[in-house]
């Protein structure tokens, strides 16, 4: 297995998971509910804590529950854990093992909360530890870039999201899923010629907001891990307060730009970027108008709601930067200085 092959596997990876999980995790829904909860503390690094952040803005947004991103080294280092009253403690993490990721969940059983553990290894150290485990089934993932247990984690965010609420629209769009998956890769020629363009760069911004802020991020990881250009990630907003003035003629800026409540907000930042800064534009989007602001862009499917609009957005971005690797003369399966555990503490 290939990484190339990895990110075409993610359709049905989401399928399975769909299938396979549901049951599951309702009956966590079902305890969770019993319980007197009033917010998500959430441990993760890396690419899951980039799964994290889209919790942050769907468990908010559809679940009234804010979620809180963990400090482990209070738990660690310090020794210093905040209390965690009425919260469910939740641990992100593709092989389970990080010690500082498990102190979290261990820390969070001994002050009395419901543990969770989304991880693609259920015999995990952190599986273990919780009182729950949704497993995401997303198979060996031999590539060192995390692709299809990234997005298998957002699905089980998202199935839980649903699972704890009753509306049974956001149930049947994501069922959707796995077939706006398979369009967006039908892309993969396109996308390679795209990323011919950019064999050069060395550095660039990487733009999302709302919940495709956690797409910007992972974007900017991959572009890191993969091509080793020093890209940083950004919400639009912040970007404006003094990150912008870097960008002068033929600066890349790449950036995530669907149909949705930010899509206003994000409109008129990439036309004065293109028009006032003589930017270099990459855009995924489904709008035509943002599409033709940009030298460079992908498309997205059309109807694709916002809130899950980041496990299909992310796609076009993991092809974007095995292409790249590939142009610049670099080994996809095997990134410099990086493993795939990395067991912090």
């Amino acid at each position: 297995m290939s990484l190339h092959s990895e990110i075409f596997e993610q359709p049905d990876v989401m399928q399975n998971l769909l299938i396979g999980q549901k049951n599951k995790i309702n009956e966590i829904a079902k305890e969770l509910r019993k319980r007197e909860l009033t917010y998500v503390f959430l441990a993760a690094r890396g690419t899951s804590d980039n799964a994290a952040r889209y919790a942050n803005y769907l468990w908010g947004a559809h679940n009234g529950m804010p979620v809180a991103l963990a400090t482990p080294s209070l738990f660690t280092y310090y020794q210093t854990p905040p209390k965690l009253k009425r919260a469910l403690v939740v641990g992100v993490s593709q092989s389970g093992k990080s010690p500082d990721i498990v102190s979290v969940i261990v820390e969070g059983k001994k002050q009395g909360c419901p543990t969770l553990a989304i991880t693609n290894e259920p015999d995990s150290p952190l599986a273990k530890e919780s009182d729950f485990v949704i497993d995401v089934h997303a198979g060996r993932e031999n590539a060192v870039a995390a692709t299809k247990t990234y997005t298998a984690e957002l699905m089980a965010l998202a199935m839980l999201s649903v699972a704890l609420g009753s509306d049974r629209k956001r149930d049947s769009e994501l069922k959707r899923v796995p077939a706006w998956a398979r369009k967006i890769l039908k892309l993969d020629d396109h996308i390679r010629e795209i990323a011919q363009r950019y064999r050069y760069m060395e550095r660039c911004v990487v733009l999302g907001r709302g919940y495709n802020y956690s797409t910007a991020f992972e974007w900017s990881l991959k572009l890191k891990e993969l091509t080793y250009v020093l890209a940083e990630p950004y919400s639009s907003a912040d970007f404006q307060h003094g990150p912008i003035a870097m960008v002068e003629s033929g600066f890349p800026v790449m950036a995530v730009a669907p149909e949705g409540k930010v899509y206003e907000s994000l409109l008129p930042m990439l036309v004065g970027l293109r028009n006032d800064h003589n930017a270099e534009l990459l855009v995924i989007s489904d709008q035509q108008t943002a599409l033709g602001i940009a030298q460079s862009s992908i498309q997205l499917p059309a109807g694709i709601p916002e809130w899950v609009s980041p496990l299909i957005t992310i796609l076009p971005a993991q092809l974007f930067c095995y292409h790249l690797t590939q142009a610049k003369g670099y080994d996809t399966e095997t990134p410099r200085s990086i493993r795939k555990v990395t067991e912090t503490h």
